[in-house]
């Protein structure tokens, strides 16, 4: 022990010199991605302003959506299988190109029952401009990327805000004679704030996401601005829309919320250190350690007959009452089935997979639909009960007995 002492020592002091010379060279990155991630704490996250919706809506139920809105407000309707009917005010903030045609025609159904839809884009899905007869353009700024958001009405004059770090600005260059604006980008004098009535609800468009960010939230007074915005949605129940955000993060916001040793990483010293401190232990092992294993005690196999699984599952499911795992594992078996019975692909459930399934099985599509749909609710669902797991079952023979 004694011999191996003197060089684990010198190691170790090397690995504090250099963690102090190249300590000084350590500089932190700031990612200025715009991923709108609710999660994310980087300047162009919404991490501020979904902590302070919550606090704004605590008294009304606040939910946040991680499926397509045709998915989820379809589940939630009058006569489907979710647990409430979904009314209230839809909230998006970015990645609104990602909805799907189907889900533009949800949210259109959903605020022409009385309801409120608010999407904030720089730009948005085609079936939705069409409808509602609007177009958007870009205008490149001329005074050094600073934009004046004002709104219309004079009584919210106290929450304009001048947005820096901002090159141009989206306007609606067309808009319907129904339409109502709301705000305006103030050097060029274009609407980037309307309001559109549709059936008995109202749908609510806004075109410069960033106000909404950690950034312009947390400078000086700017979080005025998003709070003049806030002040037009109705006092009822909120959906903040994370779908895209919570199946695809971008990659630096998954790794803020997944890894803790990543930026340290990617810092030189740190990673010096880290792969020293690892070679001191390697040698630590080899030069110190003894070679000698246990005794491994021999161990008799459980009994392995159809009777006895299905028993010790049976007593476990009756004990524990974890009807998530066993909703689960009912998901997984079914969809394994659907594999070598059918040949066809179950890693994305949607309008193709259920097609395809329909045509092989012959069962008829829209029961298809019904059970697809009721395991994806399933999935996002976080506190299930036994009538969920039985309703499955009787979805899931329903199918085989067709």
């Amino acid at each position: 022990m004694k011999n191996t002492f003197i060089p684990l020592s010198i190691i170790l002091l090397l690995v504090i010199v250099l963690g102090i010379l190249f300590s000084k060279n350590i500089q932190h990155t700031v990612n200025w991605e715009e991923s709108f991630n609710e999660r994310s704490k980087n300047p162009y996250g919404l991490k501020v302003f979904y902590n302070e919706l919550g606090k704004l809506y605590e008294e009304q139920n606040f939910r946040t959506v991680y499926y397509q809105p045709d998915s989820y407000l379809g589940a939630n309707s009058e006569g489907s299988y979710g647990d409430h009917i979904a009314e209230g005010t839809y909230l998006k903030i970015g990645n609104t190109m990602d909805f799907t045609f189907y889900s533009i025609e949800e949210l259109l159904r959903f605020a022409e029952k009385g309801n409120t839809v608010f999407l904030s884009d720089y730009y948005f899905p085609n079936s939705l401009s069409d409808t509602l007869q609007f177009k958007v353009e870009y205008l490149t700024h001329s005074n050094k990327e600073r934009s004046s958001l004002e709104f219309l009405d004079k009584k919210l004059s106290k929450n304009n805000i001048v947005l820096d770090r901002n090159k141009g600005s989206y306007f609606f260059k067309e808009i319907s004679e129904n339409t109502k604006i709301l705000g305006f980008v103030k050097h060029e004098g274009h609407p980037n704030f309307i309001e559109i009535p549709f059936g008995e609800g109202t749908i609510l468009l806004h075109l410069q996401p960033k106000a909404f960010t950690n950034y312009h939230l947390l400078k000086d007074k700017q979080y005025s601005y998003a709070e003049g915005i806030v002040s037009y949605l109705p006092e009822t129940d909120l959906y903040f829309d994370s779908y895209l955000k919570y199946t695809t993060p971008y990659l630096n916001d998954q790794e803020e919320e997944s890894s803790d040793l990543g930026w340290f990483l990617e810092q030189e010293a740190f990673r010096w250190a880290w792969y020293l401190a690892l070679l001191l232990t390697l040698l630590f092992v080899i030069f110190t350690a003894k070679r000698k294993q246990r005794i491994v005690p021999i161990v008799k196999p459980l009994e392995n007959t159809s009777m006895a699984f299905v028993k010790t599952i049976s007593n476990l499911y009756h004990e524990t009452k974890d009807h998530r795992n066993m909703v689960d594992k009912k998901i997984l078996y079914f969809l394994e089935k659907l594999r070598s019975q059918y040949q066809i692909d179950t890693s994305q459930l949607d309008e193709d997979f259920i097609e395809k399934l329909s045509l092989r099985s012959g069962v008829p599509k829209e029961k298809v639909k019904k059970l697809v749909d009721y395991m994806a609710w399933l999935k996002q669902k976080e506190d299930l009960q036994e009538i969920h797991l039985t309703r499955l079952n009787q979805f899931i023979e329903a199918f085989h007995n067709n």
